[in-house]
């Protein structure tokens, strides 16, 4: 009882009409959650200043519908996150992430091969520029040919590689 006399009149309120609140609160929606919300309420207003309020009733329905409001703007944002999250993290028709990672490394072996299928040169021209981030110049001059010739191994590379891009695509 010691707990009860400590408190304010909005508590010592809240305390007799708990339960028209908790019908009140489980008319709106709250369900199962009524009596936590109910806790809630109790929360709120014991961390209130205390001072008067006119018509303590009032305030109380008005502050356990505002709790419920905020909890349904929370429950629709908690939705819409994990709708958001679903969609970006897994396609319906993307495959596991296993099948995912095999996949890849075939695409990458036949890249690779791709590569090597045009010339050592355009192979370490394109694996120098583009991989490495060796400025082209720097490239011309390692290999001892000119710019434009950089410029064409890389358009090559480029060309296959976005050709095998389409293909994978298309499957």
């Amino acid at each position: 009882m010691d707990q009860v006399e400590n408190t304010s009149g909005l508590q010592r309120v809240l305390l007799d009409q708990r339960v028209r609140l908790l019908r009140f609160l489980r008319a709106r929606g709250a369900g199962e959650d009524a009596e936590d919300m109910l806790h809630d309420l109790w929360q709120r207003v014991a961390s209130m200043p205390r001072s008067p309020v006119a018509d303590p009733l009032a305030y109380l329905f008005r502050t356990a519908e505002n709790l419920m409001r905020d909890r349904r703007r929370s429950d629709v944002s908690r939705e819409r996150r994990q709708f958001d999250w679903h969609d970006t993290s897994v396609s319906e028709h993307e495959p596991p992430v296993a099948e995912r990672a095999l996949i890849a490394r075939q695409r990458l072996d036949e890249a690779t091969r791709t590569l090597a299928g045009l010339g050592e040169r355009v192979e370490q021209v394109f694996r120098r520029c583009r991989l490495e981030g060796v400025g082209q110049v720097a490239i011309a001059r390692e290999l001892g040919v000119s710019l434009s010739s950089v410029e064409k191994d890389l358009q090559k590379a480029s060309r296959a590689l976005a050709q095998l891009r389409a293909r994978f695509d298309a499957e």
